[in-house]
């Protein structure tokens, strides 16, 4: 994080709380969305359309969530440096914005941190990976 303004907070992506997984999954695949993952039996997929993601989410969610990925990119999995999400989590709070969901600190594997923006709409950074072994 070598510039104070910019946070690199990974990949963007749209989560969408869907009430009929099948029914999603179709709409948008006629939209030439393909699928790239996820766990249908457990109510989630993830669909790409060139550089544009969405998951799709039956249950899990009561809204529609904007989503980051730290160390992916639209394809996955970067295999690049990036910031993991506990410094992220760190910068945001020293910029004043309250973390609703936080991370522990101490941790180096997987975690999220979700806050809110003014507007009541939830922002989640989900990283998937663990803990870089040298910092962005």
């Amino acid at each position: 994080m070598s510039d104070d303004a910019h946070l690199d907070l990974g990949a963007f992506s749209v989560s969408l709380a869907v009430r009929d997984l099948a029914a999603s999954t179709a709409f948008y695949e006629k939209l030439g969305f393909a699928s790239i993952g996820g766990d249908p039996a457990s109510g989630w997929r993830m669909l790409r359309s060139g550089g544009t993601v969405i998951g799709l989410f039956q249950g899990m969610f009561d809204r529609n969530i904007l989503t980051f990925t730290p160390g992916w990119s639209a394809e996955g999995p970067t295999g690049a440096p990036f910031t993991d999400v506990r410094d992220l989590q760190r910068a945001i709070r020293q910029r004043g914005v309250e973390i609703v969901d936080p991370v522990d600190d101490a941790g180096d594997g997987p975690a999220s941190v979700t806050v809110i923006d003014p507007d009541g709409n939830p922002v989640l950074i989900d990283q998937h990976v663990p803990r870089p072994t040298s910092e962005a």
